[in-house]
């Protein structure tokens, strides 16, 4: 099951006794908890009727316990599972025995008065697992993977108009552009800009460039999108912001190699006629830094990207042996790049 089909369910009153959550979007799991409690059990209820266990500290028998106890002064209740050893695939460090045949006989007939939310810290789940093919069976495992270019812009968008705030033409993007794609900085941002926007207040490409710093990430992207479009004036601004920020030229070189690496990675990737979705998987990238690295790839055939790979090879084992200064070895390296 998606997200959006089991927001679509519980909005219909349609609520599953049991949700298994996990996948990469971490902060997507704690909306759609916030998002399930607020329908269940109402924002007043939440100290009588949210419940919260560690399955590192507390036993799984504990938590079902809990479910098959009635609610007190509430019609129903939410039990929150922090989980990294009963659903999820990966080392097993918990010296705590879960006896799992106790979830699995709950699960068979559920309490109507409680719904159980494991949020599972890892990425993956163990499909080996018996509670895990229980749960595929009651249709309760949601994954919670990236959201796809388009939709990351929309979900900005969306929570620029959940503060009551507008965003003009080309707004999101610029703010994907520096601060990234990860949600939980991306909701930090949005909310400093709309603070500075107010209320109904519309927030412009330019605002996002004056308040929001970009990471070293972004900023190594800027850079080569600057040498794409023959700036090399703006690519050397940024070179030396980088500098300026006390970024070591090694790691500056390292990230330039990194992007580069993606774009020819990316263009290979389309030749073999792979989807945008199907590129951020292989190579364990989020969709929109995908198409941002497609475009970028357009700037350059196979063979061009690999020789530059090559001239960052060699000139890492220069500055790394002493054998050229760090900063001229980059703005040499920059100039022939644009040239």
């Amino acid at each position: 099951m998606d997200y959006k089909t089991a927001a679509k369910e519980i909005q219909k009153g349609m609520v599953k006794p049991i949700y298994v959550c996990y996948g990469t979007e971490k902060y997507r799991i704690r909306e759609f908890i916030h998002f399930l409690s607020s329908h269940v059990i109402g924002q007043e209820n939440r100290d009588l009727a949210l419940t919260k266990f560690d399955l590192n500290e507390t036993p799984i028998e504990a938590v079902v316990e809990e479910a098959e106890t009635l609610p007190f002064l509430v019609p129903r209740k939410v039990i929150l599972v922090s989980d990294s050893t009963v659903f999820a695939a990966g080392k097993d460090t918990n010296k705590i025995d879960h006896k799992t045949d106790r979830l699995l006989k709950y699960m068979d007939n559920p309490a109507d008065y409680s719904v159980i939310v494991f949020f599972v810290q890892n990425e993956k789940l163990d499909e080996r697992k018996k509670t895990v093919k229980k749960a595929k069976e009651c249709g309760a495992v949601i994954s919670f993977a990236p959201l796809g270019a388009e939709e990351l812009l929309q979900w900005i968008k969306k929570q620029a108009r959940e503060r009551r705030c507008d965003l003009a033409a080309g707004t999101a993007e610029a703010l994907v552009a520096c601060a990234g794609t990860n949600l939980q900085t991306l909701a930090s941002e949005i909310e400093k800009l709309c603070l500075f926007a107010g209320d109904g207040g519309v927030i412009e490409p330019e605002t996002v460039e004056q308040l929001v710093a970009r990471s070293s990430e972004q900023n190594i992207f800027v850079l080569i999108e600057q040498i794409a479009q023959l700036k090399l004036e703006k690519a050397l601004g940024i070179f030396y912001d980088l500098l300026k920020q006390r970024e070591e030229p090694i790691k500056i070189v390292a990230l330039i190699a990194r992007q580069f690496r993606i774009m020819l990675q990316v263009k290979e990737l389309a030749r073999q006629s792979y989807s945008q979705q199907q590129m951020a998987s292989s190579l364990g990238l989020h969709p929109y830094a995908v198409k941002l690295a497609a475009e970028q790839a357009k700037q350059f055939d196979a063979g061009r990207l690999s020789r530059i790979l090559a001239d960052l090879a060699q000139l890492d084992y220069e500055m790394k042996s002493g054998r050229v200064d760090k900063i001229l070895g980059i703005e040499l390296f920059l100039l022939r790049l644009a040239a």
